[in-house]
C-alpha cells in the first residue's frame, strides 16, 4: 500500500494535522535503498511541513528517533558537533539529553533546520561511516553561501526538494481522493468536461487562494473563513521577511520579494530591478537573486535567448521573471496593503468576479506546478515587426528532442498571436503539441490544445 495515502488526521480541530504528503514515499525509497549508506537532506522553504513529515516518518518507520531542532536546542547540543572524533560520547550525550534510547540500525537521528549548525551537516560523513543509525536533515535557505562557506559538504548526503502542498495533496486534505484521478483520465483521454468544468475551476481557484502552506490549509479546514486563512499566510510572509533580513541586511531581498505581484502585473518582459531598487542594475543583484531562488521561496523563470533542447545553455541570468513559491502566499502578498484580505475579496476571486486582470495569478500557479513537477522555468520574448511591442511565450518545456510552448491567460479568450508567431519562427524545434492555459473548458484546434487551468497540473 502507498503509505503516503494512509495518514490520518489527529482530530477534526487539531491545528497540527498530519497531512498526506507525497514525499513520504521518497523517504521510504531512500530508507530501503540506502540502508544507512547515505543521509537524506530534505530542503525547501520555511513552513512547508518538512519537520512534520520527517518526524511522522520517524515515528512510523523506526523503533526510536531523536529530533534535534537547531533553532532551539541547548548550547551543549550545539557544541557536540564541534569535535566528532568520539562518536560514542556524542551518541551517549544525545540519548541522555533527549531521554531516548537509540537502537543500532533501527533508529533515526533528525537534524532539523541544519543550516543553523553547519558543523552538524559536515559531520554527516562521520555519522554515516559509523553506520549505526540513519540520518535525515531538514533545511531552509540551506544553500545560502554564508551557511556553507567554511564546511565540507559531505558526498554521503542525498538531497530531495520539498514544496508546498500540490493540488492533489490539497484535495486530499479536504477529503477528496476522486478529483485528481478524474482529471488524470481527462488528460490521458482529452475531452470537454461540460457541466463539471465550472465546479472544477471553482475548486482550483480555492487552491489558488488558500495555497499549499499547511498552516493556511489548517485554517481553512478549521474555520472555513478566509480571514483566518489570510492571517495564517501573513504569519508565514512575516517569517520570510525576517529570513530575507538575515541573508541580506540591506533589505533588498525583502523589497524584491514584496514587489513580485506588481512586477508581474506590469506585463513587462522581465523583472525591472531598477523600479524596485533605485539605480540598481541586473548585474548588481545576480548573486542575490540566485540566493533567493535557492531559498525556494521564489520560482525564477529565466529568458532563453535561443529556444532549443538544452535551454540552460542559453539562459540569460540578467533577464528573468520572478514568482512566489506558493500562489496562496502570492494572493496575500498582492493585497498586503490592507489590514487583511477581506472575505469579500476572496469570495470574488473564488467566484471569478473580480474585475482586475488576474493573469499574474494564473501565471504564478502554472509556474508553481511546473517547478513542483521537476521543470526548470524558461520563457522567450522577441520584438514584433514594428518593434513597439514584444511577442512572448510564458513557458518553454523541453520534451525529448523538442520544445513545448505554453501560454497562460486569465480570461476565456483564445487569441494566441505570440504562439502563432513563435511556431512559425521555430517550427522545426517544436513538438506536435502546444498549450494555451485558460479558464474555459478543454478544446482542441489543430495542434493547439486549450487547457483549463486545472489540467496544467499534468504538463
Amino acid at each position: 500500500m502507498n503509505k503516503s495515502l494512509i495518514f490520518a488526521q489527529k482530530s477534526d480541530m487539531d491545528t497540527d494535522r498530519i497531512f498526506k504528503r507525497k514525499i513520504y514515499d521518497r523517504l521510504l525509497k531512500w530508507k530501503d535503498t540506502s540502508n544507512g549508506k547515505s543521509a537524506l537532506l530534505v530542503q525547501g522553504a520555511r513552513r512547508i511541513g518538512k519537520s512534520t513529515i520527517v518526524e511522522e516518518f520517524a515515528k512510523r518507520e523506526y523503533d526510536s528517533y531523536i529530533l534535534i531542532d537547531f533553532t532551539k536546542c541547548s548550547q551543549e547540543v550545539l557544541n557536540l558537533f564541534n569535535d566528532v572524533s568520539d562518536l560514542n560520547y556524542i551518541f551517549l550525550r544525545l540519548q541522555l539529553i533527549y531521554h531516548v534510547q537509540l537502537k543500532e540500525r533501527k533508529s533515526l537521528v533528525i537534524f532539523d533546520e541544519v543550516q543553523f549548525q553547519p558543523k552538524a551537516r559536515q559531520a554527516i560523513k562521520s555519522f554515516v561511516g559509523d553506520h549505526r543509525y540513519d540520518y535525515i536533515e531538514t533545511g531552509s535557505l540551506i544553500s545560502i553561501r554564508k551557511n556553507t562557506d567554511h564546511i565540507l559538504i559531505p558526498s554521503e548526503e542525498e538531497r530531495v526538494n520539498m514544496y508546498p502542498m500540490d493540488y492533489e495533496e490539497f484535495r486530499w486534505a479536504l477529503g477528496d481522493t476522486a478529483t485528481i484521478p478524474l482529471l488524470r483520465s481527462v488528460w490521458e483521454h482529452p475531452q470537454p468536461l461540460k457541466e463539471a468544468h465550472r465546479k472544477l475551476m471553482r475548486d482550483f481557484r480555492l487552491y489558488m487562494l488558500v495555497g499549499g502552506m499547511p498552516q493556511a490549509v489548517n485554517a481553512y479546514i478549521d474555520t472555513n473563513n478566509f480571514e483566518a486563512v489570510d492571517q495564517a499566510k501573513r504569519l508565514v510572509l512575516n517569517i520570510y521577511d525576517e529570513d530575507f533580513g538575515k541573508i541580506d541586511p540591506s533589505g533588498k531581498a525583502a523589497r524584491i520579494f514584496a514587489a513580485i505581484p506588481a512586477q508581474l502585473n506590469s506585463n513587462a518582459s522581465r523583472y525591472q530591478i531598477s523600479s524596485v531598487i533605485g539605480g540598481a542594475k541586473a548585474d548588481d543583484v545576480i548573486e542575490l537573486i540566485s540566493e533567493m531562488e535557492k531559498s525556494m521561496t521564489v520560482n525564477i523563470s529565466h529568458h532563453c535567448d535561443d529556444p532549443n533542447v538544452g535551454m540552460s545553455a542559453f539562459e540569460d541570468l540578467r533577464q528573468y521573471k520572478m514568482f512566489v513559491g506558493d500562489t496562496g502566499l502570492f494572493v496575500t502578498l498582492a493585497f498586503k496593503d490592507k489590514d487583511f484580505t477581506e472575505n469579500i475579496l476572496y469570495n470574488k476571486l473564488l467566484n471569478d468576479k473580480l474585475s482586475s486582470n488576474l493573469g499574474y495569478l494564473y501565471e504564478n500557479i502554472v509556474a508553481q506546478m511546473l517547478v513542483c513537477s521537476g521543470n526548470k522555468l524558461f520563457y522567450h520574448t522577441w520584438p514584433t515587426e514594428s518593434r513597439k511591442h514584444n511577442y512572448e511565450i510564458d513557458f518553454l518545456l523541453s520534451r525529448g528532442t523538442k520544445i513545448v510552448p505554453v501560454e497562460v491567460k486569465s480570461s476565456t479568450y483564445k487569441t494566441h498571436v505570440s504562439m502563432d508567431e513563435f511556431c512559425k519562427k521555430f517550427s522545426s524545434r517544436i513538438a506536435n503539441d502546444r498549450y494555451l492555459v485558460y479558464t474555459k473548458d478543454y478544446f482542441k484546434e489543430g495542434t493547439m490544445k486549450y487547457l483549463p487551468a486545472y489540467l496544467a497540473y499534468f504538463l
